[in-house]
């Protein structure tokens, strides 16, 4: 008998648990998410109703955007330059290397080189909108490069040696960026941005070096076009200064080239290319005055 009254009680309580269960998948699933979001609704609600003046209008702290994907993860873009602003930058960028910095065991004999590469963008840009800008950027960039000399001595069948190598190359260009920000909190103090700039270019370059114990030297005409993707972080060290840094990943260029070695014509040549690596000479660093 109490086999009978035991089986009888997980009879019921198993039938009570799958009448539960066939309930809750029965049941609309937003009426589930309001159940587990009630405990964030007043922190989210109070977030959203926080109002920044924007010249005469009054607006949100926080920008409107689309959410691309099935759950709202709770992700926000403040407001962190309003639109209708100006911003004044200088964004340089320098590059050394020195030989004397490393050492390649005893493969390298007498290596003595030296290099150096600068480059300085002043620009100008107008906020269309709250954290989107389009703005116009000039370029200036030089690159001095100088092999004193170099031997390489593997074996007695593989050895060769280089001296009074140089390479010169100086450009001017302006280009033209959309950058877009993302606010990180309501301080408005930090934010991350990507940057596209479609640039245009001009400059010459000079490459001297012996062969056969001949001096040659070539000479070059060039113009370029580049488009650029740069990501970076931005924080404002004053109410209207901001300091940002920026890394080159990606990029498209083409270039056309005329050269000239010791004053004989060679010909033209034309180039492209795509860069997906992260460039340490193209880590610059700017400041910003916003009015």
């Amino acid at each position: 008998m109490k086999r009978l009254v035991a089986l009888f009680k997980t009879i019921s309580v198993a039938v009570a648990m799958v009448t539960t269960f066939t309930s809750m998948a029965s049941e609309p699933s937003s009426s589930r998410n309001i159940v587990r979001l009630k405990g964030i609704e007043p922190a989210d609600s109070a977030l959203m109703s926080e109002k920044i003046i924007i010249g005469n209008d009054t607006v949100s702290i926080i920008i409107p955007q689309r959410n691309f994907g099935r759950y709202d993860r709770g992700l926000y873009n403040y407001v962190f330059i309003p639109r209708g602003q100006w911003a004044f930058g200088l964004t340089a960028a320098y590059g050394e290397f020195n030989s004397s910095d490393v050492q390649i065991l005893d493969i390298l004999k007498d290596f003595n080189f030296d290099g150096k590469v600068y480059s300085i963008n002043p620009g100008i840009s107008y906020f269309i909108r709250s954290n989107q800008s389009l703005g116009l950027k000039f370029n200036f960039q030089r690159s001095e490069l100088d092999l004193g000399s170099l031997a390489l001595d593997i074996d007695d069948d593989l050895n060769f040696s280089l001296h009074d190598v140089s390479y010169y190359s100086q450009s001017y260009g302006a280009s033209f960026f959309y950058r877009s920000y993302i606010g990180l909190s309501s301080l408005k103090r930090f934010a991350i941005f990507n940057e596209v700039d479609l640039g245009f270019a001009s400059g010459t370059s000079r490459f001297k070096r012996y062969y056969d114990d001949e001096l040659r030297d070539t000479r070059t005409v060039f113009t370029e076009t580049a488009l650029n993707f740069s990501p970076g972080l931005c924080m404002f060290i004053m109410d209207n200064v901001s300091f940002n840094v920026s890394f080159g990943v990606f990029g498209l260029h083409f270039k056309h080239e005329k050269q000239r070695t010791n004053g004989i014509e060679e010909g033209t040549r034309f180039t492209s290319g795509a860069n997906f690596k992260f460039n340490l000479f193209n880590i610059k660093f700017g400041l910003g005055v916003h009015i």
